[in-house]
């Protein structure tokens, strides 16, 4: 029990290191795409919403923003300049803010939407034991080109096998991946489409 308090204490230290560092050395790009966010897309430049956190706590998230606001569909409403921020995941440089106030850590299961808590599976829900990642698990193996099962049952596996090492490995592999421009959208959307629930949640409530 000590061992793993130790661990998650380094965790913590290396997230606020790192967090701190990033927000530094981020700065000038920050800058540059919130000013064409503005530019592009008018006030507010950042897109902020509520999200579950470990244990399914809210918290507010914060993003670039990358859409007009109004009606539409994701596909219709997502700029160039969006599609570029998301690809080059320059969107997400405002969550070191969430990881420095310690909401989240570098690397974690995604922070999804609070109306997916009463549609995981049991199991799924598990991916809230830790707290959510700017990467994780299936950010590396996949990202948005998987599904929602598979990639909760990534997110699974990772609650499971936590280590240092493990995050350290995942960092190194997202850096690649950013660099590719792999798995950014699910096939036929441009965002991750809404998770409405597994067919294995209807046989647990049945």
């Amino acid at each position: 029990m000590q061992q793993a308090g130790w661990r998650f204490g380094v965790k913590r230290a290396m997230d606020v290191a790192v967090a701190g560092v990033g927000l530094v050395a981020t700065a000038p790009i920050a800058l540059l795409a919130a000013a064409a966010v503005r530019i592009s897309l008018g006030s507010p430049v950042l897109f902020a919403q509520t999200r579950p956190g470990r244990h399914g706590r809210p918290f507010v998230v914060y993003k670039l923003r990358t859409m007009k606001s109004g009606p539409g569909t994701d596909a219709e409403r997502l700029t160039a300049l969006g599609r570029f921020l998301r690809a080059s995941s320059l969107d997400e440089i405002p969550q070191l803010v969430n990881v420095l106030k310690g909401e989240m850590s570098l690397v974690g299961p995604r922070p999804l939407l609070m109306s997916y808590l009463e549609r995981y599976t049991k199991e799924q829900a598990r991916r809230h034991e830790v707290l959510p990642g700017i990467t994780g698990w299936a950010q590396v193996n996949g990202r948005n080109a998987l599904t929602h099962e598979e990639r909760f049952a990534l997110d699974v596996w990772y609650v499971e096998h936590w280590s240092l090492w493990l995050d350290v490995r995942i960092v190194l592999v997202t850096i690649l991946r950013v660099l590719s421009r792999s798995g950014v959208s699910a096939s036929g959307h441009v965002t991750m489409p809404e998770f409405m629930g597994s067919s294995a949640r209807a046989v647990e409530s049945a």
